[in-house]
C-alpha cells in the first residue's frame, strides 16, 4: 500500500461566507427563543455593507423587517466586526456590523411543504453522510481536518484576525505543509501566526502565511459571502463524501442539519459497536415521509449494516436537541468534535 496524503481546510466565521452561516442561525434562534416550533429556512447574501437575507419562515413571533435588520448586525458584532476592529484595518478594508444595510426577502412556507411536516414527517429529502474516526483525542475526527480547525479558531481568538483559513496537508499521518491566511495590518509581522502553526503542527512542518504577501482587504469587503458554500469545512474535511444542503439557517425539520448530525451519531456509535477505527454512514430520507435508510460502512466502504428507522421526525429532533437555540454557537464552534461515547 502506498502512502497516504490527506488534506482539510478551515474557515473561521469572519470569512464571508460564513458570517452569511452565522447570521443565518443567529436569526434562527432568535425564532426558536420565541418559538420552537419555527419552520425557518434562510440564506443570506453579504458584500460590503450590504446584506440580503431571503427565505421561508413560518413562526407565531412575527418578526419585522427592522428587527430582523437588528439582529443581522448583532450578528456580525458579536464575529467581532466593530467599529474598533474596522479602525484597525480601515474602512476601505472591512466593515462594522453596524454599518450593515439589510434588505429582506421572506416568505411563509409552503403548504405543499408544510402538510408533510404537520404529519410528523421530514420537511425536505436528501442524502446525508457521517464519518468518525478512533480519535478520541481529536473528538473522533479526521487529524488533518482537526488540526485545521482547531488551528484556524486559535490564531483567530489569539492574533486577533476574524477572516482566518488555514489549510493542513499530512503524509502519512505527519502534518507535512500548513497554510494559513489571516488579516494583517500594514506593519503587523506574521512570526507569532507561525510560531503558532509551528507550535500545533511541529517544527518540521512547511508553514505558509498570506501566500500572495499582503492580506489586509478581508471579510465582505474582499470577497462575497454567501450561505453554505463551505460545506466541506462545516463537515469532515477532504475525508468523506457529503450530502444534503446546508446546515445553517433551517430549523430541524428540513433534515439539512437534523439527518446530517443523526449520521454523525449513527457513525460513532456504530465504530464502537463494531470495535473499527474508522465508520462511516448514510441515510436517506423522502420528504412528507417518516422513513429514513440508515446504512453503516467501514473505512474501505464494505457494506456492514443496513436498516430502516421509521420514528417521528420529532422523535429524532429532540433526541439531538435540535429544537432549540443552539445553531449560532454550534456554527461558530464546529457541528462535530464535541460527543462524548
Amino acid at each position: 500500500m502506498g502512502k497516504k496524503i490527506q488534506s482539510s481546510e478551515y474557515c473561521t466565521v469572519g470569512h464571508p461566507d460564513r458570517t452569511c452561516d452565522y447570521i443565518a442561525s443567529y436569526i434562527l434562534d432568535k425564532y426558536l427563543s420565541s418559538d420552537r416550533t419555527s419552520r425557518v429556512a434562510l440564506e443570506v447574501q453579504l458584500k460590503d455593507e450590504f446584506c440580503t437575507i431571503s427565505g421561508e419562515v413560518t413562526c407565531n413571533a412575527g418578526f419585522g423587517t427592522d428587527e430582523i435588520a437588528a439582529f443581522a448586525r448583532e450578528a456580525v458584532e458579536k464575529i467581532g466586526y466593530t467599529p474598533d476592529y474596522q479602525a484597525r484595518f480601515g474602512a476601505a478594508n472591512v466593515v462594522s456590523g453596524r454599518e450593515l444595510v439589510v434588505e429582506t426577502h421572506i416568505s411563509q412556507q409552503s403548504g405543499d411543504i408544510a402538510q408533510g411536516v404537520n404529519r410528523d414527517s421530514w420537511g425536505d429529502q436528501g442524502i446525508f453522510w457521517g464519518l468518525a474516526v478512533d480519535e478520541p483525542k481529536m473528538g473522533y475526527l479526521p487529524k488533518d481536518y482537526f488540526l485545521a480547525r482547531k488551528l484556524g479558531q486559535d490564531i483567530a481568538g489569539k492574533l486577533g484576525g476574524l477572516d482566518v483559513k488555514t489549510l493542513v496537508t499530512l503524509d502519512d499521518g505527519k502534518p507535512v505543509e500548513c497554510c494559513v491566511a489571516i488579516p494583517l495590518a500594514p506593519g503587523e509581522d506574521d512570526s507569532p501566526v507561525v510560531a503558532a502553526a509551528k507550535a500545533m503542527v511541529g517544527e518540521d512542518c512547511r508553514i505558509v502565511v498570506n501566500g500572495t504577501g499582503r492580506y489586509v482587504t478581508h471579510g465582505s469587503v474582499g470577497d462575497c459571502g454567501t450561505t453554505g458554500r463551505k460545506l466541506v469545512v462545516d463537515f469532515y474535511g477532504g475525508n468523506s463524501r457529503i450530502g444534503g444542503g446546508s446546515p445553517w439557517g433551517k430549523d430541524p425539520t428540513k433534515a439539512d442539519v437534523t439527518l446530517n448530525v443523526y449520521a454523525r451519531r449513527c457513525a460513532l456509535e456504530g465504530m464502537k459497536r463494531y470495535g473499527l477505527p474508522e465508520m462511516r454512514c448514510a441515510i436517506s430520507c423522502c420528504i412528507g415521509r417518516r422513513d429514513i435508510r440508515v446504512a453503516l460502512f467501514d473505512r474501505d466502504m464494505n457494506l456492514v449494516e443496513e436498516r430502516i428507522e421509521s420514528d417521528p421526525a420529532s422523535h429524532v429532533v429532540e433526541l439531538l436537541g435540535l429544537d432549540r437555540p443552539v445553531y449560532a454557537e454550534t456554527c461558530a464552534r464546529g457541528l462535530f468534535g464535541f460527543e462524548t461515547l
